[in-house]
């Protein structure tokens, strides 16, 4: 097992590191950065008051919109010329968040993605298959120079091209694969219609994240590969992969890299911090970026934290899994559910294959979740190709019972064919909300 010293350090070495990296950045956003200077003197609040950790608390907060509105550059802490790189997110509701890298910034996020590789089971010599997207998305190239400086041999393979992705995978034979849940379980669906069994190849890690994902997709992934199936956290604002790993040994929480990202959890409604070991909003501050630091960076993402040592015995603190993003929740009647919490149930069913959607639609002034599920090949022979017979009539109420029972919640059940829903070839679509087209036919 590969153990970073900073991993195993006394909470009091790792939290006055902490403190003396935050009142630094604070300096720096400070002096560098208008949109901070500005919103610190709101707050009033200098650097020099930070003289705790709690102090953090008294810094005001940052959010996605404030990045769209100072695109593209606007946020930045250097000169742009002292950057070598720059990424941006997909821009599907606006224009793109866009962060950049310093030398430095590169050199620390390799060692942090290293680490995390480490953490999940990595060790210099495995070849990795990085089935993650390259581009503006941070997913490919954090992984790649992660991989490499692990030591590793890293295969850039990328998203898509599934039938290569398998030749590459049995001709390489990659001891890790890395890419979202959704899409490598596209790959073993793909192998199987070939007549080629996931469970034979070399695979014995995966790291899987990008889009939140359930324990029971865990099992189906681990089962399918015969593998272990670790869970990566980050996103691009903060530094994109890496910000957290699960460690293979435990598999209970992920490891975050406290050197370099300082966490809160709050309620999102009211920016309160709540309990260890309770649900609410990740905030992050980075503690050593410095082309794009963020100050109490408002994730959106719905997670736990505990500082209780993993039987790993690194003692960092964990984060639960994302169970959700807080603009992903859907409120049905005024109760709240997230997509994960449906997959946890919905692949407790064996007569699903594990590919679904949820459409959110509006029925009358109210609104309403359609859930569509394929049955699988197995089912659906079964039952001669008939999705109205007895056998699937019974099998969409027995659904729509489970998740009326664990999730409180009446949503309507649509089955389909197999291999007849969209595939990922990267992040899973896993909401689709039809009022806005509505909306727009009502025009």
């Amino acid at each position: 097992m590969i153990l970073h010293d900073i991993e195993r350090a006394e909470r009091s070495e790792l939290e006055g590191l902490q403190l003396s990296r935050l009142r630094a950045t604070a300096e720096r956003v400070y002096e560098r950065v208008p949109f901070y200077r500005e919103r610190f003197d709101e707050a009033g609040v200098k650097p020099e008051d930070i003289r705790t950790l709690d102090d953090v608390r008294r810094l005001p907060f940052t959010t996605k919109s404030d990045l769209r509105a100072h695109y593209p550059f606007g946020l930045l802490a250097v000169d742009l010329t002292q950057c070598v790189r720059l990424h941006a997110s997909s821009g599907t509701s606006g224009k793109p968040t866009v962060v950049a890298y310093t030398k430095r910034d590169i050199d620390h996020w390799a060692d942090i993605v290293a680490r995390a590789l480490a953490i999940a089971g990595g060790k210099p010599g495995d070849v990795v298959h990085n089935a993650y997207g390259y581009g503006l998305f941070t997913g490919g190239l954090g992984l790649h120079y992660g991989s490499e400086r692990l030591g590793a041999v890293t295969v850039p393979v990328s998203g898509g091209n599934t039938e290569r992705q398998i030749m590459i995978i049995e001709d390489f034979r990659p001891t890790i694969i890395c890419g979202t849940p959704s899409y490598v379980l596209n790959i073993a669906e793909r192998m199987k219609e070939l007549g080629k069994d996931p469970r034979q190849t070399s695979l014995k890690y995966g790291i899987f994240g990008a889009e939140p994902w359930s324990e029971e997709m865990r099992r189906t992934l681990e089962e399918t590969f015969d593998i272990k199936a670790c869970d990566i956290y980050g996103l691009s604002e903060v530094i994109g992969p890496g910000v957290a790993m699960e460690c293979h040994e435990a598999q209970d929480g992920l490891h975050i890299a406290e050197d370099h990202f300082f966490v809160e959890v709050i309620n999102p409604n009211t920016l309160e911090p709540v309990g260890e070991g309770e649900e609410g909003e990740l905030v992050f501050t980075s503690l050593t970026k410095e082309a794009f630091p963020v100050i109490r960076y408002r994730t959106g993402d719905i997670a736990s934290v505990t500082r209780e040592r993993c039987a790993c015995g690194r003692t960092t603190v964990r984060m639960s899994r994302v169970k959700g993003r807080v603009d992903d929740m859907i409120i049905i009647r005024g109760v709240n559910v997230f997509p994960s919490e449906i997959e946890h149930h919905l692949l407790r069913v064996s007569e699903l294959a594990p590919h679904y959607q949820l459409h959110r639609f509006r029925h009358g002034h109210l609104e309403a979740v359609e859930l569509h599920a394929e049955v699988t090949d197995d089912f659906y022979s079964q039952i001669g190709g008939d999705l109205q017979s007895e056998q699937a009539v019974a099998l969409a109420r027995r659904v729509q019972s489970l998740l009326k029972t664990h999730c409180l919640v009446s949503i309507g059940v649509r089955l389909h064919p197999p291999k007849t829903l969209p595939r990922s070839e990267g992040k899973a679509v896993r909401v689709i909300d039809r009022r806005k087209f509505e909306a727009k036919q009502s025009v």
